[in-house]
């Protein structure tokens, strides 16, 4: 059995296009906040926060009201065509009120996209479960990842071309691109992906070749105490490291205008740094993995990340050097994302696979939450060199919790197929 590669790759347009949106939201959004509508970081952290809340609510509920769904498009594809053509018509409106600075305008269409992106988020993530055989799943969601780091970094490289000099910029240019990005993915995804018609194949084929053992599963009951005091530990490390992480992507864009005089969208050059090393670290994240386990190379990511941060706390303005940390920064949070829901899942019997992930979610959101108000407020209210040090703190907790941690720690097989290094639970 062989992966379809070329299927995989447009399948995976979805998510493209869903990262390339989100890295404009977190890094645009802020800034014409503050810039235009002159609010404080307290409020423009709420409401960077509000994407989050709706994500609690609304992927549970789209996700499951897609698996009910059937159309003669599939149970996926309706969510994933609406969801996209709402977003697209929302977005473009965000920097017409910007230009206008009609707040009532701004904030209604922000409130009515971010619902649209829920609309089709959880379905758009499941359509390659649906149409890939279980064995290649890992294979395949390795491909799924790497195609949204891609709509990631063509965002920033839009930012990094599109916003040039002084004064107030024209958001314009950035959103359109994107949006052109989200219309042209949506488009290859319908004349490519026969939805319908591949999952009545795959689930026939996973139905013949689905083994025994499955049907009877380990359906273990309660947690021993230190394996439960283990997964409180992770799941707490979790939210620590996820609020570090969070705040300096949120507010980084104000912060190196602010206090590197950065100007234009030269900011997004080291967000660019960051994610293109997380990207080349994932191969040797996973063989590190497979020799020194999965809690140290979580605790090794931590390292790296607190080192930099903490590097960051001396510089008062913008140099080259920076990027180095940027790049260790990225290279750390992937050796942390790859194996912190592993750990989760190893604590659980199979029946309870579900839970687990979505505890893990449940503690990642609320993180993303809770910090861009909490690392808003210190930045309002004190000053914007709180930023790394306020990461740093967290990052600390997240090392002593992470100690803590003495269960799920399975070495990983080592990988047959080097995509499958990829494969980054997110």
């Amino acid at each position: 059995m062989k992966l379809n590669y070329k299927r995989t790759f447009f399948i995976g347009l979805a998510f493209l296009s869903i990262s390339a949106f989100w890295q404009m939201y977190d890094n645009i959004v802020p800034l014409i906040l503050q810039g235009t509508f002159h609010m404080n970081e307290t409020i423009t952290g709420a409401i960077m926060a509000g994407d989050n809340v709706l994500a609690v609510f609304l992927l549970p509920l789209l996700g499951a009201l897609s698996d009910k769904a059937d159309t003669k498009w599939g149970r996926r594809t309706p969510f994933i065509v609406v969801g996209t053509a709402l977003a697209v018509v929302l977005m473009l409106l965000l920097p017409i009120a910007d230009r206008k600075a009609n707040l009532l305008l701004f904030v209604v269409s922000l409130f009515f996209l971010l619902i649209s992106m829920g609309l089709y988020r959880s379905p758009a993530v499941a359509l390659m479960p649906d149409l890939t055989p279980k064995p290649l799943r890992s294979q395949a969601n390795a491909i799924i990842n790497l195609m949204g780091a891609i709509g990631g970094v063509y965002t920033l490289i839009l930012i990094s071309l599109l916003l040039k000099g002084e004064g107030t910029p024209d958001y314009m240019p950035v959103f359109l691109g994107v949006a052109l990005l989200m219309v042209a993915a949506v488009v290859l995804l319908l004349l490519t992906v026969p939805e319908k018609k591949l999952a009545e194949q795959i689930a026939a084929q996973n139905l013949a070749e689905e083994p025994e053992e499955e049907a009877l599963a380990d359906t273990a009951g309660e947690l021993a105490p230190e394996v439960k005091k283990s997964l409180k530990m992770i799941l707490l490390s979790i939210f620590l490291w996820f609020a570090a992480y969070n705040a300096v992507t949120t507010a980084f864009s104000r912060y190196a205008r602010t206090v590197w005089q950065m100007e234009g969208g030269g900011f997004a050059n080291c967000l660019m740094v960051a994610t293109v090393a997380a990207i080349i670290g994932y191969i040797p994240i996973g063989y590190i993995s497979a020799r020194v386990g999965r809690k140290r190379t979580i605790q090794a990511g931590l390292a790296l990340m607190l080192i930099s941060f903490f590097a960051a706390v001396f510089f008062n303005q913008y140099h080259p050097v920076i990027n180095v940390g940027f790049a260790l920064i990225g290279m750390g949070w992937a050796a942390v994302s790859v194996n912190s829901l592993p750990m989760v899942v190893e604590m659980c019997s199979s029946g309870d696979v579900g839970k687990y992930t979505g505890l893990y979610y449940t503690f990642s959101m609320a993180a993303q939450i809770f910090t861009p108000i909490l690392s808003g407020a210190f930045l309002q209210y004190v000053s914007y060199r709180t930023l790394f040090p306020y990461a740093c703190a967290f990052t600390v907790a997240a090392m002593i919790t992470m100690s803590m941690v003495h269960h799920g720690d399975n070495k990983p097989a080592m990988k047959k197929n080097i995509l499958e290094n990829f494969d980054v639970e997110d």
